[in-house]
């Protein structure tokens, strides 16, 4: 339920651990959401975010159990006025060549558990009649690059399913909000060299804070990453291919 100046009360993460979640969180509360539902794998004591905060477990590869995870925030704090979507691997292209069944399993969390909670979370904001769906995509979906075609794929996979919840939701009341970042330096990229329009944590947040409040269906971090891609996806493959890893 949305609080009594229309702001957003309540929130559930899905992927409690996640930096660019978190962040998200923590900015909601600064403007003045009052209860938050983490969804955490095996589970945790619930962090200091100056707010109501409860802990639920999840297990994004038990599909079957996505439905109660939504019952029990429902029954925790109500209506849900935001649900992001965050949690994920990375992995390497190396791994998933030397282990297909690893790769399959990145992809079943990248992409499947993506749509299993994307789909419940719609039942709810549309039975609901507001709120919006937060989906963390990646710009590596825009066009899938050697380098990590299977991580990549699973994000173009993800970030097509949005697209369509989202116009599938148009008129519900309900929405959806795809966020692009690139190259995040953070938790999970650890190690790597930082990509050319790299960003943080806290600015992938902002951004995608910015984006709820003026009702975005889509923001791509940094801003500049969006009219790039545009130019990127003409390339002929020949040249993508010859891009630096």
């Amino acid at each position: 339920m949305k609080n009594a100046l229309g702001g957003v009360d309540s929130v559930l993460l899905l992927g409690g651990r996640s930096e660019i979640g978190l962040e998200i969180v923590r900015l909601l509360v600064g403007l003045g959401a009052g209860r938050v539902v983490l969804a955490v794998r095996g589970g945790a004591d619930p962090p200091d975010l100056g707010a109501e905060v409860h802990v639920v477990p999840f297990d994004a590869l038990d599909v079957h159990g996505h439905g109660a995870v939504f019952a029990k925030a429902t029954e925790l704090v109500g209506d849900l006025d935001v649900v992001i979507s965050a949690f994920g691997v990375l992995g390497t292209q190396e791994r998933y060549d030397a282990d297909p069944a690893a790769a399959a399993e990145a992809v079943a969390v990248n992409y499947g558990a993506h749509v299993s909670v994307g789909l419940h979370a719609a039942r709810v904001l549309r039975e609901q009649g507001h709120g919006t769906l937060v989906v963390l995509s990646s710009v590596a979906g825009a066009r899938v690059r050697k380098a990590n075609f299977v991580y990549g794929s699973a994000k173009a996979g993800l970030d097509g399913f949005a697209q369509g919840l989202g116009d599938a939701l148009h008129g519900s009341g309900a929405r959806v909000l795809v966020v692009r970042p690139g190259f995040v330096i953070g938790r999970m990229t650890k190690g790597l060299a930082p990509a050319p329009m790299s960003s943080t944590p806290r600015q992938v947040a902002l951004a995608t804070v910015a984006a709820l409040r003026a009702g975005a269906s889509s923001v791509w971090v940094p801003r500049a990453l969006g009219p790039a891609f545009r130019v990127l996806r003409l390339l002929p493959r020949p040249l993508w291919r010859r891009l630096p890893r």
